[in-house]
């Protein structure tokens, strides 16, 4: 089974292609291609492609400071400006490959194959890449689609339980923001850590094109968009005081439960909004898969995970910008005023979220 669709931006239309088993046969389309790749594939990497610069997928590597090494290491090896960039690995890949081919010589079209569940269901369309600045995260960035995104789920055989996870916690924010339809046909496909491929190749299709309806909508983050930070501003503050021991996956889903905390504290009742009730259950199913949870969250300073939550690119001037649920169960922004009240209420929220998994 295979399927295509393609996206379209403000740069022109790109393609996404899935299909299991799909790498055997790209991989021989690489030659003469600059490839940045994760480590993880260096023993394993197809002969007749094209020689990576492999790059060790860590958070501390998708910083700004880390860039100017992978473009000397690109010009050394003879890129210029009507080469190729294809990245080949998961989130941490895409984002220093996204970032290099949108200023390398003013720009290079590039090829994303994406290697984790959470790239395969979210963030290898869209275009965006997110760069670690010193202690913050995703600071600086740019938009640059693209020009194919190949999904082979055959990848996820590479990935620990907690990996799986973490992605699919993501395919099932963005379902459930994109609306009722888009998150029971999530559900249809009883996602799981150890889901078929088959299921899972359905899964990332509905993820992807319930994706690429905010992001033609609003491609630059302007409006619609924005509610694809659903759980972000709690997760990134909850994976920041961890220093990362909580995947990013992980993170979101935390802060989808914190943001459901914070408004039943502001006694918004859910009772009546069945959605809810079964997004809660299964992200707390998602995260019995990661053993790190119940270790690290105990750990967590309260004081670091609000200080971080409070500087947020997202708030303004006079206001926090929080994503939460409405009472009739739509995914909403919110933006509640920038007093220690509010403050407050997000640390009550964490806190009740951190106990519940004591």
């Amino acid at each position: 089974m295979s399927a295509s669709f393609s996206v379209q931006s403000s740069s022109g239309e790109y393609s996404v292609h899935v299909e299991a088993g799909g790498f055997a046969r790209w991989a021989g389309e690489f030659a003469g291609s600059a490839v940045i790749a994760d480590q993880f594939f260096r023993s394993a990497w197809p002969s007749e492609a094209a020689h990576p610069v492999f790059v060790e997928a860590l958070e501390t590597n998708k910083a700004l400071e880390a860039s100017p090494a992978l473009i000397e290491q690109m010009r050394r090896g003879g890129a210029n400006r009507s080469t190729e960039l294809v990245a080949v690995g998961g989130g941490i890949i895409q984002d220093l490959s996204a970032f290099i081919a949108s200023v390398y010589m003013r720009g290079l079209k590039w090829t994303y194959v994406p290697t984790t569940v959470l790239a395969m269901v979210d963030s290898c369309i869209g275009g965006k890449s997110s760069i670690n600045v010193g202690p913050y995260k995703n600071l600086v960035g740019t938009f640059h689609p693209p020009e194919r995104v190949l999904v082979d789920p055959e990848f996820v055989h590479t990935l620990p339980p907690d990996q799986r996870a973490s992605g699919l916690i993501e395919a099932v924010k963005i379902c459930f923001c994109h609306g009722e339809e888009s998150f029971a046909k999530h559900m249809s496909f009883e996602p799981s850590v150890d889901m078929s491929t088959d299921a899972l190749e359905g899964l990332i299709l509905n993820s992807l094109r319930s994706k690429k309806w905010f992001i033609e909508i609003d491609e630059f983050d302007r409006k619609e968009r924005l509610l694809l930070n659903f759980g972000h501003t709690f997760g990134h503050a909850m994976e920041g005081a961890s220093h990362f021991a909580i995947a990013h996956g992980i993170g979101v889903g935390l802060g989808i439960q914190c943001a459901i905390a914070m408004q039943e504290r502001a006694g918004v009742d859910y009772s009546a909004v069945p959605s809810v009730t079964r997004l809660r259950e299964h992200l707390r199913t998602m995260m019995a898969s990661d053993a790190t949870v119940r270790s690290v969250l105990p750990t967590l300073d309260l004081d670091d995970v609000l200080d971080r939550i409070g500087s947020d690119k997202k708030h303004g001037k006079d206001f926090y910008t929080f994503i939460l649920i409405a009472p009739d169960g739509r995914v909403e922004l919110a933006r509640l005023p920038r007093t220690p009240e509010t403050l407050e209420r997000a640390r009550s929220a964490v806190q009740e979220v951190v106990e519940s998994y004591a």
